[in-house]
């Protein structure tokens, strides 16, 4: 009996990790054990901080303006300011704990930035998802179908109804990362140019 229930826990641990392997459908030109070991890199980065520009496009609200995004693990502070129809906006939080500062409106609190966001700017963005995409791989927790680029790197993420474009890299202390990223989803195109990457691993 206990060595059936050994078989049956074994069987059980296989069949949860092939399903997670599953979740991600790889094509293009790059090689996927390449692509592999670029993917076990990126994922020590647990830190860094962000400078660049952000353009939105979006039923009401459309427009560019700067971006500054701090990350230390779970925590994060993600700025937005400039001509962005509604004017500066600072997101910053952890899970279960989530504040958004809007210019000239209030303070507003949440459990989920993605509610938030929805709920006083009409933004619906994945901000969870762009933990992972700003770094340039799919958010673990769903099934994401990845096209690779002939550097055995993201060159398209499609990921819970949204279409990610990654148009260049840049190489920061040895990392390679997104310089330029194109989202598509419904009714909201995001474009982000990152000048500067600040990557740093804390470890846990």
């Amino acid at each position: 009996m206990f060595r059936q229930l050994i078989v049956i826990s074994l069987l059980a641990l296989l069949t949860g990790c092939a399903g997670f392997t599953n979740r991600e459908a790889i094509e293009g030109q790059g090689d996927p054990q390449l692509w592999k070991a670029h993917k076990a890199q990126i994922s020590t980065l647990d830190a860094w901080q962000i400078n660049g520009k952000v353009g939105i496009r979006a039923p009401k609200d459309s427009g560019s303006g700067t971006l500054f995004w701090l990350q230390r693990q779970d925590y994060y502070d993600i700025r937005l300011s400039g001509p962005l129809g509604r004017g500066a906006a600072r997101l910053t939080g952890r899970p279960g704990a989530i504040l958004l500062e809007v210019a000239n409106q209030g303070r507003y609190e949440a459990e989920s930035p993605e509610a938030l966001l929805e709920e006083q700017l009409g933004w619906r963005l994945p901000v969870s998802h762009l933990l992972w995409w700003v770094r340039g791989l799919p958010a673990p927790d769903s099934k994401s179908r990845v096209t690779l680029s002939s550097d055995s790197q993201l060159a398209r993420l499609q990921q819970d109804g949204w279409d990610v474009e990654y148009l260049s890299y840049a190489e920061q202390n040895g990392y390679s990362l997104p310089q330029r990223i194109k989202l598509h989803g419904e009714n909201l195109d995001v474009t982000l140019v990152i000048k500067d990457w600040q990557p740093r691993q804390l470890g846990q």
